[in-house]
């Protein structure tokens, strides 16, 4: 996830300090990524340094606004025309945990199997309900736009999960059948 870039996105429309921010990025993403003000900040740093964005002076509280210059809006222009790469699979901790289990004693990987499968049932359900309930809200509140494409994607996700849990216990049933036939 690129904080950067979408610190980039939302400064984009105006000067904003911090916590605003943050506020504006947590409520776009449908509060599925929240951010720690510390990120923030830093990364707000960050991106003054690399001249991406300046401070243009403060609030009437005293925060300190800061705006996008014209590198930073070649760079959020540059990121919007890009594909996102996805070369190297990231680590899964699914993953690691299942073919672990393969190779431990003592350890059915169809009951880890189980365990996830029912866990992934119960989260897909809730991201399905918080779906339903923004679709009911977006023709009033535009803006529920953003958080229904994160919704989507978490529901994708979660079917896609499902369905590969099922591809493993398959495949793990099929070994099985086949190392008692050879005995």
């Amino acid at each position: 996830m690129s904080i950067r870039h979408g610190l980039l996105a939302l400064l984009e429309s105006g000067p904003r300090y911090g916590s605003r921010l943050r506020t504006e990025f947590e409520a776009r993403t449908g509060g599925a990524w929240p951010l720690n003000i510390g990120q923030v900040y830093t990364t707000l740093g960050r991106l003054e340094r690399d001249g991406m964005v300046v401070q243009e002076g403060a609030d009437e509280a005293g925060h300190a606004l800061y705006g996008l210059t014209e590198a930073g809006r070649d760079e959020l222009r540059g990121w919007f025309a890009g594909p996102v790469e996805r070369e190297t699979p990231p680590r899964d901790e699914l993953a690691i945990k299942l073919v672990m289990a393969v190779g431990t004693a003592g350890v059915d990987v169809r009951d880890v199997v189980e365990a996830q499968r029912r866990h992934v049932s119960r989260v897909l359900h809730l991201h399905l309900r918080q779906r339903a309930e923004a679709l009911a809200r977006a023709p009033e509140h535009p803006d529920e736009v953003a958080r229904l494409l994160v919704l989507e994607q978490l529901v994708c996700h979660t079917e896609a999960e499902l369905r590969w849990l099922d591809h493993c216990e398959a495949r793990l049933l099929r070994l099985t059948q086949t190392r008692g036939s050879e005995d």
